[in-house]
C-alpha cells in the first residue's frame, strides 16, 4: 500500500492569475522492520486543475452536445481528471508528469511540488440555485498492469470582475511606496501581479464619499438615507444612516437586507421571462417611530461569491429595504418640564399602514485569498490510498 497526501501549501483560496502550489507526498507506510515489508512501485503520477460546471435542468436550458467517447473506459493509462464528476468540465489545464516508476522502500516517502497557475480566464467558483462551478486539482497514481487512481483536492477561486478603470497611470504607483524597501525588491513586489491587483482592489474599495438618497412615496418624504461608499470587499460591513426628523411622513419601521441576483442570460432561459433568483445574505429590522435618526451594519460574508458574469449567468449584488409607514400624522408624548412622575406612553391600537420597498445595487469584489481561506470550506489537504 501506497499513501498519497497532496496540501495546498498557502491555503484552499486563490485568486485567478495567482501561482498554486502543492505538495504531493507518496509514502510506503510499511516499517523495515516487519517480516512482510516490502518495496511498493507506482508507474506514474501526474496532476492538473480542472472546473466542473453543472446546471438545474428545471432553470438552464444547454445547447445538446455529441455524445463524446470515454477513452478511459478503453485504456487505463489515459488520466480524464473529471471522471466520474457531475456536470461537464469547462476548463482544464495542461497535465503534469510528477513521475515515471517510482520505487518506496518500507518506510521511504517522497515529495514532489506541483506548480500552476488557475486560469485568468475561468469562472469564479460558485454554488447558486441554477449553476454551479466547482473547482479541483486531481492527482492521478496508476500502479502497473493496476487502474488509475484519483485523488482530488477541492479548491474556492476568486475573480476579479467588476473593477473600474485604473485610477492611477501605468506608471504611478498603487500603493506608497516603504523607504525601508530595496528599490529592486521594491520593484519586483511590483511585478507580482497578485500584489498589484490586492493594492488596486483596497484603494478601490476604501474610497469614501457620501452618497445622498432622499425616499419618498406617493404621500411624500419619509427619510434622508445616506451610504459613504457602495464598492465592498468579502469581509466588510455595509454601513447606512437615515435621517427621519426631515420627513414629512412617520416611518414606523425598516429593514435593510443584503441580497444576490443570480440570472440566467437570455438564451439560456429554461422559460421566457424567467425570475430572478434572490438569496438573502443577512438582514437588519428596526423600530423607528419618533426616532430622529437609525444606522444599520451589515457584514458581507467571506464564504459568499462577489458579483461576477459568464456566457451563462451573472450574479449581482443589492440592498433591498423594506418601509412601513402611517397614513396619518402621529404625535409623539408630550412630557412636561416640570413632571416628576414616570410618564408611560401607549401606542395606538390600530394604524392604518402604507408599505414600500426600493432596492439600491452595490458591488462586492473579492478579498486577498489568505483571508478568505479562514472561513473555507476546504482543508487544502486530502488523502488516497493505493
Amino acid at each position: 500500500m501506497i499513501e498519497v497526501v497532496a496540501s495546498m501549501a498557502r491555503g484552499p483560496v486563490f485568486l485567478a492569475g495567482e501561482l498554486m502550489e502543492c505538495l504531493i507526498t507518496f509514502t510506503n507506510p510499511m516499517s523495515h522492520l516487519s517480516t512482510s515489508a516490502t518495496s511498493e512501485m507506482l508507474a506514474w503520477a501526474s496532476a492538473q486543475i480542472h472546473c466542473q460546471f453543472h446546471a438545474s435542468e428545471s432553470r438552464v436550458a444547454l445547447p445538446v452536445q455529441g455524445i463524446k467517447q470515454d477513452v478511459q473506459a478503453e485504456s487505463d493509462t489515459v488520466l480524464i481528471p473529471s471522471r466520474g464528476e457531475r456536470g461537464q468540465c469547462v476548463l482544464d489545464t495542461p497535465p503534469k508528469i510528477l513521475f515515471c516508476d517510482l520505487c518506496l522502500d518500507p518506510g521511504e516517502s517522497k515529495t514532489y511540488s506541483y506548480n500552476e497557475m488557475v486560469p485568468a480566464d475561468g469562472p469564479p467558483s460558485f454554488r447558486g440555485q441554477s449553476v454551479k462551478y466547482v473547482y479541483k486539482l486531481t492527482i492521478g497514481c496508476q500502479r502497473v498492469n493496476s487502474p488509475i487512481k484519483l485523488l482530488r483536492v477541492p479548491f474556492r477561486v476568486l475573480v476579479l470582475q467588476g473593477m473600474p478603470e485604473p485610477l492611477f497611470p501605468q506608471d504611478e504607483e498603487v500603493s506608497p511606496l516603504n523607504p525601508f524597501l530595496e528599490e529592486d525588491e521594491a520593484s519586483r513586489r511590483d511585478a507580482r501581479p497578485l500584489e498589484r491587483a490586492l493594492d488596486m482592489l483596497m484603494v478601490t474599495t476604501s474610497r469614501r464619499y457620501p452618497h445622498m438618497f432622499n425616499i419618498t412615496n406617493i404621500r411624500g418624504k419619509v427619510a434622508k438615507f445616506c451610504i459613504f461608499k457602495t464598492v465592498y470587499r468579502l469581509g466588510e460591513e455595509v454601513i447606512g444612516t437615515f435621517n427621519f426628523s426631515e420627513g414629512d411622513i412617520p416611518c414606523l419601521q425598516y429593514s435593510v437586507s443584503l441580497q444576490s441576483e443570480e440570472e440566467i442570460q437570455t438564451q439560456y432561459q429554461r422559460r421566457p421571462g424567467q425570475a430572478v433568483s434572490v438569496t438573502g445574505h443577512g438582514r437588519h429590522l428596526e423600530s423607528c417611530l419618533h426616532t430622529a435618526s437609525s444606522h444599520f451594519s451589515l457584514p458581507v460574508p467571506l464564504n459568499v461569491t462577489p458579483g461576477f458574469s459568464t456566457d451563462i449567468v451573472s450574479l449581482r449584488w443589492r440592498l433591498h429595504f423594506e418601509f412601513v409607514t402611517a397614513r396619518e400624522p402621529m404625535e409623539p408624548p408630550t412630557v412636561l418640564p416640570n413632571q416628576s412622575e414616570v410618564t408611560v406612553w401607549t401606542g395606538a391600537e390600530q394604524v392604518d399602514v402604507d408599505t414600500f420597498s426600493w432596492d439600491l445595487p452595490i458591488k462586492v469584489l473579492p478579498t486577498n485569498p489568505a483571508l478568505a481561506s479562514y472561513v473555507s470550506q476546504f482543508t487544502g489537504t486530502n488523502s488516497i490510498n493505493i
